[in-house]
């Protein structure tokens, strides 16, 4: 049989344990607690890193510079010329973003 210990805790503390604890006896779910608190704290992270930033942005930079490229060129296939300067605005953001992830890129 295991050893056995007392463990005074606050009111609050004991309170707090039975209204969370549901079926479980309190030694178990404060065992339960502390073993799913220390796996937490070494398998995960809750925040990215600067690189992981800067891939993402990178990524979403290129892709909305795929989705452009894609809706003009399949514009122009069906062969419907734009009639006011819409054109001419996405391309150029098309090519500012072309050359700001080219920048992002050769630092």
């Amino acid at each position: 049989m295991p050893e056995k210990r007392m463990l005074i805790v606050d009111a609050e503390v004991a309170r707090k344990v039975d209204e969370n604890r549901g079926d479980m006896n309190r030694s178990d779910f404060i065992n339960f607690l502390i073993g799913s608190c220390l796996k937490e704290g070494s398998e995960k992270q809750n925040y990215i890193t600067k690189e992981e930033f800067s891939q993402f942005q990178q990524g979403t930079r290129e892709l909305l510079r795929n989705f452009l490229e894609f809706f003009i060129s399949y514009g122009l296939e069906l062969g419907k010329q734009p009639k006011d300067g819409a054109f001419d605005e996405l391309s150029q953001k098309l090519q500012t973003l072309g050359s700001s992830g080219s920048q992002a890129k050769d630092p």
